[in-house]
């Protein structure tokens, strides 16, 4: 589900999960035992990417209808938790957005250092409110931090969707690219940022998002916990099911 590439001090991580890599338990927990595996490791920065059309779909929301309350009091931690490593990551991290990224797949590519997306290749947005699901609270918070401050609340109302020359106009990625240049660019911004001195890196870095883990600690206690038991109510059960078979129905 989760395969690396060696290139030399990078290495590159592709999510390799089912037609659209859908986050699911098994795909956020394993992501989150290989980047402790990478942490460890002798690599100096990682290249997050998908494989086949999309980067990632966002979150498995056939999973979370067809398992209810004993799926979601599982998931919703380890999707905080595998966010949670993946931004506070000590060595630099580029997302290169492959196609569609998703609701959970566009905060997954936002809490990486640096993101790249193709052009023509898909969409960027977070539709959880569309969906009728609330956020938790460190998802959002990461959604704070990685675009501008104009854009953040009418992003997460209104659930739009943005092709990657769009995206990059209002700032929601660094930049945009044709897909046949998409990894070498990111294999070259990883290896620059690779370039900082390790320690000086993974310090600058604590420093600029730990007013994001902090909001996100300060409110993760009494929040979160109601935030999961929404999830897992049946109007809310209800409410994705509506969602997923308009956009299935749009699909045919």
């Amino acid at each position: 589900m989760v395969e690396f590439e060696n290139r030399d001090e990078v290495t590159v991580v592709r999510l390799r999960h089912g037609k659209v890599n859908a986050l699911d338990l098994e795909l956020l927990s394993e992501l989150n035992d290989k980047l402790d595996e990478l942490e460890k490791s002798p690599s100096k920065a990682i290249v997050l990417t998908g494989f086949g059309g999309a980067f990632s779909a966002g979150v498995d929301l056939l999973r979370v209808v067809d398992e209810g309350r004993p799926y979601v009091d599982r998931f919703v931690p380890m999707l905080t938790a595998s966010l949670l490593k993946l931004f506070t990551f000590p060595k630099p991290t580029v997302a290169a957005i492959n196609g569609h990224a998703i609701a959970g797949g566009a905060i997954l590519a936002w809490a990486c250092d640096h993101t790249i997306m193709a052009l023509n290749s898909g969409m960027i947005g977070i539709v959880e409110l569309l969906v009728g699901v609330p956020f938790p609270s460190l998802p959002l918070e990461i959604v704070r931090y990685a675009v501008p401050a104009e854009q953040f609340q009418s992003l997460v109302y209104s659930g739009d969707l943005f092709d990657a020359e769009k995206a990059f106009e209002l700032g929601l990625i660094n930049s945009a690219l044709p897909a046949a240049e998409l990894e070498t660019a990111a294999l070259e911004r990883a290896r620059k940022y690779a370039n900082i001195p390790s320690e000086s890196f993974s310090a600058t870095k604590k420093l600029m998002r730990q007013p994001a883990l902090d909001r996100y600690e300060r409110y993760a206690a009494s929040l979160d916990a109601e935030t999961k038991k929404i999830w897992a109510k049946d109007e809310i059960l209800q409410s994705i099911s509506t969602y997923l078979d308009k956009t299935l129905r749009r699909k045919k």
